[in-house]
C-alpha cells in the first residue's frame, strides 16, 4: 500500500492510497472520487511525461509519498 500526492497547481492537493499493481486508470478513479469529477477529465503527468491509463504504478516506478501533477482536460 502506498500513498501518492496529486497536485493540480490550483490549490488542491489530493492524497490517494493505492497498491503498486494498480494502473494509472485506477489512480484516476480514486482521485476523481475525492475531487468530485470524472476520471476521463483527469490527466496525470510528471514533468512532461503523460502517464497512460493501462500501465501500472510499479512499471512507472511510482513510490510511496511521490508527488505527481494533476491536470484537468
Amino acid at each position: 500500500m502506498l500513498e501518492v500526492v496529486l497536485n493540480d497547481r490550483l490549490g488542491k492537493k489530493v492524497r490517494v492510497k493505492c497498491n503498486e499493481d494498480d494502473t494509472i486508470g485506477d489512480l484516476k478513479k480514486l482521485a476523481a472520487a475525492q475531487l468530485g469529477t470524472r476520471p476521463e477529465k483527469l490527466q496525470i503527468k510528471k514533468w512532461y511525461t503523460i502517464y497512460k491509463d493501462h500501465i501500472t504504478l510499479e512499471d512507472y516506478e511510482i513510490h510511496d509519498g511521490m508527488g505527481l501533477e494533476l491536470y484537468y482536460q
